[in-house]
């Protein structure tokens, strides 16, 4: 994966959050890991885990979130909302 850092004035989404640990609201799953790679079809995570179910948003921690044992590759088209959750 190839990753391109350009300094900006804007916001460029995904990429701003390069190097932090982020979740992933996609489709059909909640995805959460450190963020290490953004292109135009996909983001890789490493430290990756699939969240089943979230509990409070104001715990410190999922309710039930699953770890993988590898990083993780996440398609941009399945992202319908992204962020760091504390």
């Amino acid at each position: 994966m190839k990753v391109i850092a350009l300094e900006t004035k804007d916001s460029l989404g995904l990429e701003d959050l390069m190097g932090q640990r982020i979740t992933l609201f996609c489709m059909n799953y909640i995805y959460t890991g450190k963020l290490i790679g953004v292109n135009t079809t996909c983001v890789k995570l490493s430290d990756p885990a699939i969240v089943y179910e979230t509990g409070a948003f104001s715990d410190k921690a999922w309710k039930d979130a699953q770890e993988l044992p590898n990083d993780l590759y996440v398609s941009t088209a399945a992202i319908e909302s992204f962020g760091v959750v504390k």
